[in-house]
């Protein structure tokens, strides 16, 4: 695996690459990886002839400034996990070499509704954030295709739209959520969790299941309440139980058969904040 620190570098060697007409898959993460984020460096060796990650815990993203100096770093460990998986390429910038022009200069991106619902009502500015670093890490590697894990939905929908935005040509795969035995979902800040907590975090997704088993027996907004409920009872904080439209992130009222609709769920365990989706129907 050829580590590449300095942007320019990157830049020079996958041009080359792609002059020999070599596929090139990447997976942008913040480290801390887990077998789910190993998953999509799978997909990304089966379907490529060069496999790019990148490790970057981006600032301009979190807006709880204590959430980002908690965020975990496990440089070494991530190191030897990509290297038994065959990566090929790992991107480890520092905020200068992404951000050569500073992190104040916030760029402005017109995503309508969709950045402003859900993640976007709670944590104002994240996607501008996350856009930010995803643009310029595009515009870096240039990948044929771009693989996403579903367990950030809303985020794969953003970025969607921001591929469109710039035109980027690379194909999107949203790759399933990973879960641990117990059906909790694999997410660097489990790693946060107290052995208690952790225990009670599978509650999660026992309250989508929920969502899941009980979507055509009566009104959503009743549905949703008692999944807040659920949560609050096993000592959660919810942001958010929403149940959507995938195609749109519109929240539905009434449930058709004829319809998708995903679960949405978002919701504090003490300290640290857990996502979560499920689809509800096809």
């Amino acid at each position: 695996m050829i580590i590449f620190k300095k942007a320019s570098d990157l830049k020079n060697y996958l041009q080359n690459q792609r002059q020999k007409q070599v596929s090139t898959g990447f997976v942008p993460t913040m480290g801390a990886l887990h077998e789910g984020h190993l998953s999509l460096i799978r997909n990304s060796k089966r379907e490529n002839d060069l496999s790019v990650c990148s490790i970057f815990v981006n600032p301009t993203q979190f807006n709880d400034p204590s959430d980002f100096e908690k965020y975990p770093i496990t440089i070494e460990e991530d190191i030897y996990a990509l290297e038994t998986t065959s990566c090929d390429i790992l991107f480890l910038p520092d905020v200068e070499e992404v951000y050569p022009n500073g992190t104040n200069q916030v760029k402005q991106y017109n995503f309508g509704y969709l950045d402003k619902i859900l993640e976007g009502e709670f944590r104002p500015g994240h996607f501008q954030g996350v856009c930010m670093v995803v643009e310029r890490l595009l515009e870096l590697v240039q990948p044929t295709r771009l693989y996403l894990g579903q367990k950030d939905f809303q985020q794969c929908m953003v970025i969607k739209k921001l591929a469109e935005l710039m035109q980027c040509k690379a194909e999107i795969k949203v790759c399933p959520t990973l879960r641990e035995a117990d059906g909790l979902a694999m997410s660097s800040r489990n790693k946060r969790l107290s052995s208690e907590d952790r225990a009670k975090a599978v509650t999660i997704y026992q309250t989508l299941l929920f969502l899941k088993d009980n979507i055509d027996k009566g009104a959503l907004s009743d549905l949703k309440k008692l999944a807040t409920k659920k949560l609050k009872q096993n000592g959660f904080r919810p942001d958010y139980v929403e149940i959507v439209d995938p195609k749109t992130l519109k929240p539905l009222n009434e449930w058709d058969s004829r319809q998708g609709a995903v679960g949405l769920i978002a919701a504090y365990l003490n300290e640290v904040r857990l996502i979560d989706n499920m689809v509800l129907c096809e």
